[in-house]
């Protein structure tokens, strides 16, 4: 799986990028939301995992142009602060995870979109239904 991690703290995103490359996933990353939106125009991927606290263009304002360019790609609001959660614009992501020096949440949370991506993928194929926020896989 191809995944688009969204991340400007860089210890962090080596940690994730080595984490899920060792669950065999390819990672790319941007520093930002506009690097995130620049790298979703010049390539495919399978999955966002998208930070909230950002500089130039946070996680709050790049989450709608990503679904509403991209319908069907999963995407995980990944942040260190948990109160995002009540805010109405992050229903948007399929799935809102707390940052911790474990990625264990993480990676099951990848790995429940996959599956569930998967799922819809073979039962009804281009025409799977959108089942979106508010936290369509709950973490």
């Amino acid at each position: 799986m191809k995944i688009l991690l969204v991340e400007n703290e860089e210890g962090q995103r080596l940690l994730y990028e080595q984490e899920l490359n060792e669950e065999g996933h390819l990672v790319l990353w941007a520093r930002n939301g506009k690097e995130a939106l620049k790298c979703l125009e010049e390539s495919i991927f399978d999955l966002v995992i998208l930070d909230i606290v950002m500089p130039e263009m946070d996680g709050i304002e790049v989450l709608p142009k990503i679904v509403s360019r991209y319908k069907k790609m999963p995407v995980i609001l990944h942040t260190a602060y948990a109160h995002y959660k009540n805010d109405f614009m992050t229903w948007l992501a399929d799935a809102f995870v707390v940052k911790s020096s474990d990625p264990s949440v993480l990676k099951k949370t990848v790995k429940e979109l996959v599956r569930k991506n998967d799922e819809e993928k073979g039962s009804q194929g281009a025409s799977a239904p959108e089942t979106r926020g508010p936290y369509a896989t709950a973490s």
